[in-house]
Order: structure tokens, then C-alpha cells, then sequence
């Protein structure tokens, strides 16, 4: 078994492929192509399993048909060691069907990291930590109010899943992943979340979605789409609620989550779009606005503005707009209009695109070709009247099917 504890040198490899893969095909080239490379002292099998070398940590991300990337490896042998096993993972030139290149980056003395650790935070402690300092009153209440929230968690079922003190009054629920996103939703007033607890979905939140209008709100991952399709599978799931994708539940700010919910999209049909080898991409097919249902309360958040009373402001209102329109708007992350333009004027009108730009909406067909353009303006997502011909769906763009 390896020990971090252990660690003397971190290797870093940059990674770029021709094609698209994932991290399984990395990894398994590894092993492949420098099996028996070096002997059977420096064989990277027997070295992980002896506990000399690390886990291999691989952080790729794909666009427009290539992937780039990292690859970590934590080694336990001496330098020449180190710098042999480095050298030979560039001789890796294929993943799976594709070429590839690999390249050393550096390769770093954890030690010496430590040690400037060590030497930075005792300047801190130094400088900081040895006065006592003034008492910050609001600073203590917030602490004991946050002491209470959490205290209100509950526990449900025979799982004994973790739970808002809301969930079995309301009559709609928030399904959330685990114990720390009930705790940041409950920090904003938020009492009707329930967490799956991983991707066995336990009875009781099968029984509360038959039972309650059910949400899910679950982290913008491959184990965030995971729980999603099970959910779908096993529960009667109303509504999904999308969290900014590498990001999760417990780190979203208050104006995130309230942004989330308001923008969820009904469930029916969303499983028939779900790709069966990867989740990675989410294509709901209905696009009514929907309100949040939120539990009211004293710590509890103040309900949406009336519908009919103000402007496009959530990303179904803006589908709804422009459906049967002929229109293309570019929409900024609090989903104002930034460009609009006559949908078959779009190619142009990209090229006139300017600022922070959230997604797209627009009353057309997107075909390969666009959707590549499209691609290079770092979209969070498209939602259109029908996507025809794609072949290379992107990972970074969520794609949402305007009906």
C-alpha cells in the first residue's frame, strides 16, 4: 500500500491526443506501452502494487475533437529512479485508436515543497497567531446560528440518509448528493433537501419522489451525471436543477443556488438523451419556464418575482421567447441579451460577439459545422430547435432541445 507520507518526488507530464478518450484509456496505456520497458525492478505495476509509486492522477478535457491534459505520478524511489520512469512514459504515442503525445513538464521534490510550506506558515504563525486579537461579536453569532442549521440535520429511513428539517412536511423536495450540500443549502434557508448518498439510491428517496415533487440539484460532474441517470431510472424525478459544470453543490453561493433552481427544466424525456456510454452532457427536451419551489420560513429565500411582471430573466422564459421566432440570442450568466440576431444571420453575428457570454438560445437547427464554431466561444450551453448530424458531441457544452 503507498503512503503519501512517503512521497519524495511528484512527476508531471503533459498530455495531448488526436482524438477523443477518457481517463480509463489514459490510464490503461500507461501500463500498456512501458510493460516490461525497463525490467521487472522498475515495472510500473509491481512498483504501485510494492508501494513505491502513487495512484496515477489523469485531468483531461476534450475540445473540438482533441484532448489535452495532466498527468500526476507520486514516486517513493531515488532521483535517477524517478528520472527513469519519467523518461519512459514519453514513449507513449497512442490512446486507444489515437496518437498521442506525452512530455515531462518537471518533476518535483516534495520536500522541498514541504519545507517552503513549513518556513511560509511559520512566518504566519509568527506574524499572526500570536496575538490574541479583538472578539468580532458578529463573527460569534454567526458561528452558533450555523451551530443550529446544522444541528436541524435529520435522518431518514433504514439508509439513515441525511435530510433538511422540511422533508417530510413539504410537498416538494431538493435531491442533492451527500450530507455537505444539505448543509449549504440549509445555510441559505433552504430545509427540504435530501442527499442520495451515492449512486445506490436508497428506498426512502425513492418513496419521497413518488410521494412530493421532487428536484434534483446534484455537482456539475461525471458523478453528478451518474446519479442523475440512476435517479432517473429507479425514481420519479419532476424537475432538474443544473449546477455550473466542475463545480458542486456545497461550494455554490446563495445567488448560485437561487440561479440554479429557477432555471430548472422538467425531467420527462431527459432520459432518452442521456448518452449511454457517458453522462456527459445533459439534453432535457422540454423548455417551459418553471418556478422554484422553495419551503417559506423565517431564514427561509423570498419567492420569484410574478412571471408576467418582468422581462425574460431565466433560461426557460428566454426559450420560450424566442420559439417559432426565427431569433438567436447570446446570453449573458445572469441571462440578460447581449446580442440578438435573425437566427439564419448567425454565423455572422459571432463574429461580432463580444463579453462574458453564458449560452446561446435560438430558434434553429445546429448542425456539426456550427456547433464547432459555436465551440470556440467557451459556451456553457445551446439551446435549440433540433441538433441534426452531430457526430462529436463537446464535453464543456450542455446542449438543451428547445420543444
Amino acid at each position: 500500500m503507498y503512503s503519501p507520507d512517503t512521497t519524495k518526488y511528484l512527476i508531471h507530464l503533459t498530455l495531448q491526443i488526436e482524438g477523443v478518450v477518457d481517463k480509463p484509456d489514459v490510464v490503461g496505456a500507461i501500463f500498456g506501452q512501458t510493460e516490461g520497458l525497463l525490467g521487472e525492478d522498475l515495472d510500473l505495476r509491481d512498483l504501485q502494487r510494492t508501494g513505491r509509486v502513487g495512484r496515477i492522477d489523469v485531468q483531461i478535457t476534450t475540445k473540438r475533437g482533441e484532448t489535452k491534459g495532466e498527468i500526476l505520478i507520486s514516486s517513493s524511489l531515488d532521483r535517477a529512479e524517478t528520472a527513469l520512469l519519467a523518461s519512459s512514459l514519453e514513449t507513449i504515442d497512442r490512446v486507444g485508436p489515437c496518437t498521442a503525445h506525452v512530455m515531462v513538464d518537471r518533476i518535483e521534490d516534495i520536500r522541498v515543497t514541504k519545507r517552503r510550506r513549513i518556513v511560509e506558515r511559520a512566518k504566519e504563525l509568527l506574524l499572526e497567531n500570536f496575538d490574541e486579537g479583538s472578539i468580532n461579536s458578529d463573527e460569534l453569532l454567526d458561528e452558533v446560528r450555523e451551530a443550529i442549521r446544522i444541528e436541524k440535520l435529520e435522518y431518514l429511513g433504514e439508509e439513515r440518509v441525511h435530510a433538511g428539517p422540511h422533508v417530510m412536511a413539504s410537498d416538494a423536495i431538493i435531491i442533492v448528493e451527500g450530507r455537505a450540500d444539505v448543509v449549504n443549502l440549509l445555510r441559505y434557508g433552504i430545509k427540504n433537501a435530501v442527499a442520495v448518498e451515492g449512486t445506490n439510491i436508497p428506498q426512502i428517496i425513492i418513496d419521497l419522489c413518488a410521494q412530493k415533487t421532487a428536484t434534483t440539484l446534484l455537482d456539475g460532474d461525471r458523478g453528478g451525471d451518474l446519479i442523475l441517470r440512476e435517479l432517473l431510472q429507479v425514481a420519479e424525478i419532476d424537475f432538474v436543477a443544473y449546477c455550473p459544470r466542475g463545480k458542486s453543490v456545497e461550494e455554490m453561493s446563495r445567488k448560485e443556488i437561487v440561479k440554479a433552481l429557477r432555471n430548472k427544466v422538467p425531467a420527462v424525456g431527459l432520459i432518452e438523451h442521456l448518452p449511454l456510454e457517458e453522462a456527459t452532457e445533459r439534453v432535457p427536451v422540454h423548455a417551459t419556464p418553471v418556478s422554484v419551489r422553495v419551503p417559506r420560513g423565517e431564514d427561509e429565500l423570498p419567492p420569484p418575482v410574478e412571471e408576467s411582471k418582468k422581462p425574460p430573466s431565466t433560461l426557460g422564459e428566454h426559450m420560450a421567447d424566442v420559439r417559432n421566432k426565427k431569433i438567436a440570442r447570446f446570453l449573458s450568466p445572469d441571462y440578460t441579451v447581449l446580442l440578438e440576431s435573425s437566427a439564419a444571420d448567425l454565423e455572422n453575428a459571432l463574429q461580432n460577439l463580444n463579453g462574458d457570454v453564458e449560452g446561446l438560445v435560438v430558434d434553429r437547427v445546429i448542425d456539426q459545422k456550427l456547433l464547432d464554431q459555436l465551440g470556440g466561444k467557451d459556451l456553457e450551453f445551446v439551446a435549440a430547435t433540433d441538433f441534426k448530424g452531430i457526430i462529436k458531441r463537446p464535453l464543456s457544452i450542455r446542449l438543451i432541445k428547445i420543444v
